[in-house]
């Protein structure tokens, strides 16, 4: 009798029956829509994104972890198994709706006025808007401190923005951006709806990683835009920070989908594949690489199910968020090369996702902090000295 790689760990045991049940309801969405289509998209470069993100707020997990203004306010957990899913089908998807929930939405839900909530949040939920988050600049990515995209407030309290952003998930077919800028009072936050004038998104193309993903530029030419558009509650750089965080803790889960994805197809291959008249499972040095691979797939779902707790408890801290996703996006790409090669030739073909995800995972460990930025988060924590200069 086999068992599954999580199925050894006992994982189910340790999460509540309703964050189990929304993560199959994911898991079957990832099943029957994401996968038969996936390798097509990816290599296509291209998504139905406007017809997914509607897709993606019928089944309720865009904001699925925020209060109100439509959005399910479920446990971290459960949004967590959720990104685990969705990224078990492709990192693409777990971006869009990370991008979405953890940093458009939540960067208005935590920061913005009452008026700007009802007029963005019901809609970001539900998926008939799409919204985007301007922070990343082509020179300043880790320091994002040094942005040069500039707010300057008119005598007629009208704001007018400039500047460059890029490398942004969703940019292209967005209905809203939340853009970061410097202003003469520090980083402030602004929402713009896309149609602005002076608002440009080109998609960037060409792409080996993320191709089931829009990721675009941002121009902002003159951008006017009312006072209003200020998301009043945050001042500084802690704000797209927090935001930052709130986003990497789904990173934490979904690296563990996208592993559990190729170790499972590596089983599955390994034991339909036969090399010198017995199945490839049959031999030693293929055992061993697949005992080494669930140890690791098991050690970071326990990890990031840990780290779900202490956030469902108010206890979650930025380093804690570090040690998460500096280990399993390290993992996880480990795990996807390990398994390409138990795949051989096979392994390199989109009829096997295991190449994909191991591009896709390129990206997953440099965005939202690169691994040496995590270290540095970690490494600050252990000696109370900040090394990133």
């Amino acid at each position: 009798m086999t068992q599954t790689p999580l199925g050894l760990f006992d994982t189910d045991s340790l999460v509540d029956p309703e964050a189990l049940a929304i993560r199959d309801t994911v898991r079957r969405f990832v099943d029957d829509r994401i996968r038969p289509e996936v390798a097509d998209w990816y290599e296509a470069g291209a998504v139905p994104a406007r017809e997914l993100t509607r897709e993606l707020g019928a089944l309720g997990v865009l904001g699925m972890h925020l209060e109100g203004y439509g959005c399910a306010g479920t446990t971290a957990t459960a949004y967590g198994l959720a990104c685990l899913e969705l990224e078990a089908g492709d990192s693409g998807v777990r971006s869009l709706v990370s991008v979405q929930g953890s940093l458009a939405m939540y960067a208005i839900w935590r920061h913005g006025s009452e008026e700007q909530k009802q007029e963005w949040l019901p809609r970001l939920a539900a998926g008939t808007a799409i919204g985007c988050f301007g922070l990343t600049e082509p020179d300043f990515g880790s320091n994002p401190a040094g942005m040069r995209t500039r707010a300057r407030q008119e005598p007629s309290g009208d704001w007018v923005l400039d500047g460059t952003k890029m490398w942004i998930t969703n940019g292209s077919v967005a209905d809203v951006a939340v853009v970061w800028a410097q202003t003469e009072g520090g980083i402030r936050g602004f929402v713009v709806p896309t149609d602005t004038p002076g608002f440009s998104a080109p998609e960037i193309k060409k792409k080996m990683s993320l191709r089931a993903s829009v990721t675009s530029e941002l121009v902002l030419d003159g951008v006017r835009l009312p006072a209003a558009a200020v998301l009043p509650e945050a001042t500084g750089l802690s704000g797209p920070l927090s935001c930052l965080t709130e986003a990497r803790f789904g990173i934490i889960f979904g690296s563990v989908g996208a592993a559990r994805d190729c170790l499972e197809t590596a089983i599955s291959y390994a034991r339909e594949r036969e090399i010198f008249d017995k199945p490839l499972a049959a031999y030693q040095l293929s055992q061993a690489k697949l005992a080494d691979m669930t140890l690791e797939l098991g050690k970071a779902m326990l990890l990031a199910l840990h780290l779900g707790r202490l956030k469902d408890e108010g206890r979650l801290r930025p380093e804690q968020i570090s040690l998460g996703k500096l280990n399993n996006v390290r993992e996880a790409i480990a795990i996807a090369r390990e398994s390409r090669t138990l795949l051989g030739a096979a392994g390199i073909t989109l009829e096997y996702p295991v190449l994909r995800h191991a591009n896709n995972l390129e990206s997953v460990l440099t965005y939202e902090g690169t691994s040496e930025v995590h270290q540095l988060v970690i490494g600050r924590a252990l000696t109370g000295e900040a090394a990133f200069r």
